[in-house]
């Protein structure tokens, strides 16, 4: 499965504003849904494609797509498997495309965060390992 990840637009057809039909004529059917209602969170459906190592958000009304967890290995960035990259790899892909400024954060737990807020884009590391890339429009 090609996975290119485009920043602030989505990865591969699906697209942020997509509805979850929409969605699902790609994908299918997710292999779990969740449902959030409240004022406590802003997401209200939450569509797991587990052997994909997908995770999408959808929020609001229309229900649309806003924001994607992705954990697969076959995700690309500009043509680069992001997953087989170093965390100074990716900072410095990420800066050759325009996106200079980051900030970076660890957990008590011991995981970290890199986030280009120009980008829209986190990336999760474990024991120095990126292990999900959280991004939105």
């Amino acid at each position: 499965m090609e996975l290119p990840l485009e920043l602030k637009r989505g990865i591969g057809r699906i697209h942020f504003g997509m509805t979850i039909e929409e969605v699902e004529k790609f994908m299918g059917k997710a292999s779990d849904i969740e449902q959030i209602d409240g004022t406590e969170t802003k997401f209200t459906s939450i569509l797991r494609y587990t052997d994909e190592g997908i995770t999408l958000f959808f929020e609001g009304e229309s229900c649309l797509l806003v924001y994607i967890d992705i954990s697969n290995e076959d995700c690309t960035l500009w043509g680069e498997k992001i997953f087989f990259l170093q965390e100074v790899e990716i900072e410095d892909l990420m800066k050759k495309k325009g996106y200079k400024n980051f900030e970076k954060e660890e957990e008590d737990w011991g995981e970290k965060r890199i986030t280009f807020h120009q980008g829209n884009i986190d990336f999760f590391y474990e024991n120095g390992e990126l292990i999900s890339i959280f991004f939105g429009a």
